[in-house]
């Protein structure tokens, strides 16, 4: 049974449409208009061997906050359709991946209910390329567990480049969320007392 989510949105600010598999083997399309966050999506779907496609065009003339916060909403309401009932994943699960100086600790869970706790360094540079503002990393990581409806605990320790701040956060995200979608062969059913998720 495949584990694929589409969704589309349209807004007077931006028009998304996604397209993840949850069993594939790492390959992106993504286009956002923002390259930076084009990048965060490839190690996304790289390192959590998600097949993702991406199509978003923005009001960029603003600036880059709908785009990226909608594109997130969008990637978030797709994960959870492409999860169906959640029946024998792991669920719970927890990565960290350095990149140089930085490193990145995220805990997951695929809880149905949406949760986010983000610290990073302070002092990051505002803006990394022509126009990912730092700040929103929290931002998109908010969106994607409102609709994802995932607990997720990220921390940077340290780090001294935001490149490497970001991008660490991004890979960490991805294996832990890889980790907890997969099948364990020992689960029966839901993997709550609860008997839904």
């Amino acid at each position: 049974m495949s584990r694929i989510g589409r969704i589309e949105r349209a807004t007077k600010e931006t028009k998304v449409s996604v397209e993840i598999d949850l069993d594939g083997t790492g390959v992106s399309d993504v286009s956002t208009g923002v390259g930076f966050y084009d990048h965060m999506l490839d190690q996304l779907a790289k390192h959590g061997l998600f097949d993702l496609t991406v199509r978003t065009e923005g009001d960029l003339h603003i600036d880059s906050h709908h785009t990226m916060e909608d594109t997130a909403l969008a990637l978030g309401a797709a994960f959870r359709e492409a999860l169906g009932d959640k029946a024998g994943i792991r669920r719970f699960a927890d990565a960290k991946v350095p990149l140089d100086e930085a490193l990145a600790e995220v805990t997951v869970d695929v809880s149905g209910r949406p949760y986010l706790v983000h610290s990073e360094p302070e002092g990051m540079a505002p803006v990394i390329g022509r126009d990912y503002d730092t700040t929103m990393t929290r931002h998109i990581f908010e969106s994607f567990v409102a609709q994802a409806r995932v607990a997720m605990h990220v921390h940077v320790p340290y780090g001294r480049n935001a490149h490497h701040i970001v991008e660490c956060q991004f890979k960490a995200l991805a294996r832990a969320l890889r980790f907890a979608c997969e099948k364990d062969p020992r689960v029966s059913g839901v993997p709550s007392t609860k008997g839904a998720l």
